[in-house]
């Protein structure tokens, strides 16, 4: 089966979508892939890549055609721009670039921006080939939600862009049976909805014994390590996690870590000396996933944060399932479905979303848990992993979607 993929984000950045080639791959599938340059999260392209393009060129096997992407920069516009730059050159270099190649099915990977997904309908016209949508982000719900645009009207016109790529999609899957309602609020198509939740990466399918922990997390051996990793964006609500951080600092014995990059680093970086926090949070920087067991290993409980919006509400985060493949207790302040999962596994302790107090509560109370007890969540958390975000079978499901829409 010839498979394209269109993608704003690719390897060597960080997302499934990087998985989901590999094992088609893996499965003798001939796989392409339409991306940008690659820039997330810091905003600039990446030096390796800067430095030999070429060697980027493959990946498992898979061509890999790069668009000349704007890179995200800082602030609003520029990000704007990055957004903006994918749909311009995706639409206008990528039919010539794939001239003369014929695909059974094209899958887009959306995340945020929606308009990512622009260039795939464009391709799906082109190829006269059906169309999956990945749906991780709900928009003009995430876009309200984090304040980027606040108008009725906007709203609006961003809902009727999500109306006409939707009702151009042949198959979309939601990352969240939450998701169900919004997405067919615009498809006006329930039938073409399909639940296709993330999975824990496979970094983590091996055994964290067998890994020596991160010397970035060793040098606060002797301390209780609540450790966030991930994006650090508007998203994550760090006011609320700096409020938990800061009604515990009266136990140096509590060290928060934040593992990542994001909008929200430098901002953060100026709260933590404005409040004082240099001996409660840690800023570790970002690092490649393939280290990520290495700082895991070394965490007491994994946190994972979300505002209190009702969009996020419906999400459940990726690094909930990342979190639970590994094996580890786990600390939350979100609400709705990812909230259920965590509660569902047995495996932490979970506070409202918004609530930074009650965080610092429940902070508190997996600290005063027998190491036993912490154990044990870690391994219902990895039997649920298994149970309900198993890597092989759900890319199995969309191997069958993709061959039942190609006959």
């Amino acid at each position: 089966m010839r498979v394209l993929v269109v993608s704003q984000y690719f390897w060597p950045e960080m997302f499934r979508v990087n998985e989901i080639v590999s094992e088609l791959r893996a499965r003798g599938h001939e796989v392409t892939v339409l991306t940008g340059r690659p820039n997330y999260p810091g905003g600039t392209v990446f030096d390796d890549y800067a430095a030999d393009p070429a060697a980027f060129a493959k990946y498992h096997g898979a061509e890999v055609i790069r668009l000349p992407l704007r890179p995200r920069g800082k602030g609003s516009l520029r990000l704007l721009l990055n957004y903006w730059s994918f749909v311009f050159w995706g639409c206008l270099l990528g039919p010539w670039k794939l001239r003369g190649r014929a695909f059974d099915a094209i899958f887009c990977f959306e995340t945020s921006p929606i308009t990512s997904a622009l260039p795939a309908v464009l391709l799906r016209r082109v190829k006269r080939a059906p169309l999956l949508l990945w749906v991780l982000d709900l928009w003009p719900d995430t876009l309200s939600a984090v304040g980027m645009v606040k108008s009725e009207r906007g709203l609006n016109a961003v809902g009727a862009l999500v109306r006409f790529i939707y009702q151009r999609c042949d198959l979309i899957l939601a990352q969240s049976k939450g998701f169900f309602p919004a997405i067919e609020r615009w498809s006006r198509a329930p039938e073409k909805t399909r639940y296709f939740p993330q999975w824990g990466e496979a970094a983590f399918d091996g055994d964290l014994d067998a890994v020596d922990v991160a010397p970035e997390v060793a040098a606060h051996d002797g301390h209780f390590k609540l450790m966030f990793a991930g994006n650090l964006g508007d998203a994550q609500d760090f006011p609320a996690l700096l409020e938990a951080a800061e009604a515990t600092r009266h136990r140096p014995d509590l060290h928060w870590l934040l593992v990542g990059d994001g909008r929200q680093a430098e901002w953060l970086h100026a709260e933590i000396e404005r409040r004082g926090l240099q001996s409660t949070v840690f800023m570790l920087g970002r690092h490649p996933l393939e280290r990520m067991p290495a700082f895991f290993k070394g965490a007491d409980a994994l946190l994972v944060s979300l505002r209190a919006e009702p969009i996020f509400a419906m999400t459940i985060p990726g690094k909930v399932s990342a979190y639970l493949s590994a094996g580890r207790p786990i600390l939350a302040m979100l609400d709705g479905e990812g909230a259920r999962v965590i509660t569902e596994a047995g495996a932490g302790l979970v506070a409202p979303a918004g609530h930074g107090a009650a965080l610092a509560q429940q902070a508190l109370a997996m600290a005063a848990l027998p190491a036993e007890a912490r154990d044990a969540m870690g391994q219902r958390a990895r039997a649920y992993a298994r149970q309900e975000f198993d890597r092989v079978r759900l890319i199995s499901q969309l191997e069958q979607w993709l061959h039942t829409l190609r006959a």
